[in-house]
């Protein structure tokens, strides 16, 4: 479950725990040289029209390259010109006139550079993929229990007895977590499964590592319970009130150690059951089903994913699953707990490090002190702020240390405009996406940088268990690209020169950046020795076995929640945007998706009661329209294991149909749940 690392041991010390996507994400990695020629032939309207897979296997970015608007074409520039053009770029713009981008791909150094260097220039509009994720987990735990991450740890999701997996797809997004489930099932422990749609993987998965499952498969689910989408608040709280029906609620762990009980179980007595199953889409006799297998649990861990933090709702969706672990003392305590699960990139470590338009108290202060700097106190502004301000003309300057911030970006038609008004755009990339061919300031910069597994240094990265470990770099296979440290160390000494109270130069040493890194983010104090250790570390604070939880009067925090209506009417689907086997975030390395028995991305799974009572058929090509916009030939395709009036449909590319709504606490956008209408053609 390390799998930050790129290696092949996870936190427990158990080998060959590596996934299909470690495989093609180093794949990638290893492709020849080709990206930079494919720009140079291929024009700006030919870029647009190619897929994500298209642009991903166009080989390596090896040059820097540029786009001028009014150019037809990519040019390659060299390092020297590149470097000196966004240097000037950024002393020409006001600090606050600029946005900084952070995928999760990068290491724990690269990101506690940056940020820092964006806030020596003077903005706090610093921010990551995660504010298109999972940052509606961070506010839920952080509002529930104080830390915002996992509580447990590998080691206690293997001791569960049961283990809810709700809102996911881990065997085509997290398939290392298949074999803890795998382990859990062994030791004749329960799996209950809440999705929209019946994942094979979830019913039955062929654990590699594991020969007799490798031939045979493991059953996984021995509950899979079909919300409709958007209707999991409603059943989370169905099933705390059949917990307190069945007065199987630890009255003890409530009264001593939370904080809002009292108000909490008044309010469950007061929802009617009508209500629930109406606004849920799961029948009563499902719901006490779970409550049943929850009230006979000893040690219960609860997973979640997207499915959970991409709604209006997400937050409230997290704090009811916080709720529901309290109610029968699952938190606080060994082998039970909440698991919010983040996937391989380094988008946990790269928050914890302060890639964030707020820092925490204690990091604002230490970089102060430690470093003897001084930081901005604006407000800063989150990913979806900066793209609509950006839209607004209020930003001139955006820079995006790897990943795909169009791609990633609801409402595309929207993101393609409002990066367009930017005056100066730079990727730092080590292949092509949908950004660089739609997201096109006046001039757009291509950094090509090297793999992780490419550094010249090793570095550091934390798994969603909270663990943080080292990582070998290795040779290059290219020449040309350079390490994200390098860049970013040069373009901040161009930039603030040598009036900057860092050393930049210095900063080009790893162990430098971590001596920092250790006297500035609380729990990463280790982490300036571990050159000498090589020894993975927990960060403190995070991982609660004993009943004190990080919040101010040490409880954990009960929310009660008014329960959000379904969404649509007969002629609309709830639509739900997924992503296949093949693909890691934005990026598609098949299109093919073997699991769903899909063979190509331009579809909609429909349930066949719903292509019939539409008034359509298997493998028609429609026009799929929402408020926001629309996609022209789409293929039905009929697909029984989606509940009726609900669909999916493949992201990044039906993202155009996705509107800018947001959960007004984390303000992460709602990719599930987007209305749509199918038209014939």
């Amino acid at each position: 479950m390390g799998g930050q690392s790129g290696g092949m041991v996870n936190e427990t010390g158990r080998s060959l725990e590596m996934c299909k996507k470690s495989v093609q994400a180093m794949a990638a990695d290893l492709q020849e040289a080709g990206a930079c020629e494919h720009l140079e032939s291929h024009a700006i309207s030919q870029l647009k029209k190619q897929t994500p897979y298209q642009l991903e296997h166009a080989g390596r970015l090896t040059h820097p390259m540029l786009y001028e608007k009014g150019r037809d074409f990519y040019r390659r520039i060299e390092w020297d010109e590149a470097l000196e053009r966004i240097s000037i770029a950024l002393r020409e713009t006001s600090a606050n006139d600029s946005f900084w981008y952070f995928s999760g791909r990068s290491s724990n150094e690269a990101g506690f550079l940056l940020q820092l260097f964006a806030r020596l220039y003077g903005t706090n509009n610093v921010n990551n993929c995660s504010y298109y994720c999972h940052q509606a987990s961070g506010v839920g735990l952080s509002s529930a229990i104080g830390s915002g991450t996992a509580t447990v740890v590998l080691d206690d999701v293997e001791h569960a007895d049961l283990v809810f997996v709700i809102g996911g797809n881990p065997p085509s997004n997290h398939p290392r977590l298949m074999t803890t489930l795998m382990q859990v099932k062994n030791n004749n422990g329960k799996v209950v499964v809440v999705n929209p749609a019946v994942e094979i993987g979830l019913v039955n998965f062929k654990v590699p590592s594991n020969p007799f499952s490798l031939l045979f498969g493991t059953p996984i689910a021995d509950l899979y319970v079909q919300p409709h989408i958007g209707g999991d608040l409603a059943m989370l709280t169905g099933v705390a009130k059949a917990i307190k029906e069945m007065g199987a609620e630890d009255s003890v762990f409530l009264q001593s150690y939370c904080d809002g009980a009292e108000q909490w179980l008044d309010h469950l007595d007061a929802i009617p059951w009508d209500e629930i199953t109406m606004k849920s889409g799961v029948s009563e006799g499902e719901i006490r089903e779970m409550a049943s297998l929850y009230a006979k649990a000893k040690n219960v861990i609860f997973c979640w994913t997207m499915g959970i933090t991409h709604h209006t709702h997400g937050v409230q969706n997290v704090q009811a699953i916080a709720n529901l672990a309290m109610m029968r003392g699952m938190l606080g305590r060994p082998h039970a707990g909440l698991l919010p699960v983040r996937g391989h990139s380094n988008v946990q470590g790269i928050g914890s490090v302060g890639v964030t338009p707020k820092l925490k108290d204690a990091i604002f202060n230490a970089l102060e002190s430690e470093l003897n700097v001084e930081l901005p106190t604006t407000e800063g502004l989150d990913t979806l702020g900066c793209m609509e301000a950006t839209d607004r003309g209020e930003l001139s300057l955006g820079f995006c240390l790897g990943g795909n911030l169009y791609g990633s970006n609801p409402d595309l038609e929207f993101a393609a405009t409002s990066l367009s008004k930017l005056k100066t755009l730079v990727y730092i990339n080590t292949t092509l996406n949908t950004g660089h061919a739609h997201g096109l300031a006046d001039q757009t910069i291509i950094l090509p940088v090297l793999a992780r597994d490419e550094e010249a240094q090793p570095t550091t990265q934390e798994s969603m268990f909270n663990f943080v470990r080292l990582s070998d770099g290795g040779p290059r296979r290219h020449d040309g690209p350079r390490s994200e440290i390098d860049v970013i160390t040069d373009i901040a000494g161009k930039t603030l020169g040598t009036e900057s109270p860092v050393n930049w130069q210095a900063m080009k040493e790893a162990p430098n950046i971590r001596s920092a890194i250790g006297k500035t983010i609380p729990g990463f104090e280790k982490i300036a020795d571990i050159d000498e250790t090589k020894s993975e570390f927990q960060i403190g604070g995070r991982t609660f076995h004993t009943p004190q939880f990080s919040t101010p009067n040490g409880k954990a925090q009960i929310h009660c929640h008014e329960l959000p209506e379904l969404k649509g009417d007969e002629t609309q689907l709830r639509l739900m945007t997924v992503r296949s086997e093949g693909q890691f975030n934005t990026v598609v390395y098949e299109e093919t998706d073997i699991y769903r028995g899909i063979e190509r991305r331009d579809v909609i799974l429909i349930n066949p009661t719903d292509t019939k009572r539409l008034g359509y058929r298997h493998d028609q090509k429609v026009t799929v329209k929402s408020p926001t916009g629309e996609l022209q030939d789409i293929r039905i395709r009929n697909y029984d294991d989606i509940r009726a009036g609900n669909v999916l449909m493949y992201f990044p590319e039906a993202n155009v149909l996705v509107p800018r709504t947001t959960d007004p606490q984390s303000r992460t956008p709602a990719f599930k749940g987007a209305l749509v209408t199918l038209h014939a053609q």
